[in-house]
């Protein structure tokens, strides 16, 4: 992948469980392709991905 590329995606992987979240969280993470614990993702970057991304931050690591 070039340096182009890696700046129009982004790798994201969930590290935090759903277990006594706010539902909305729940959605947040659907939305984002995640469906349990080490999942991950490669999506491109855009400003409703990292929106979504930033309501989660607390459950999701983003690698690149």
């Amino acid at each position: 992948m070039t340096d182009v590329d890696s700046k129009k995606t982004v790798r994201i992987r969930q590290v935090g469980s759903l277990i006594r979240r706010d539902k909305k969280q729940a959605l947040y993470l659907k939305s984002l392709g995640l469906r349990g614990i080490c999942s991950e993702r490669v999506l491109k970057r855009s400003r409703s991905i990292d929106a979504l991304i930033k309501k989660v931050s607390h459950m999701v690591e983003v690698i690149s």
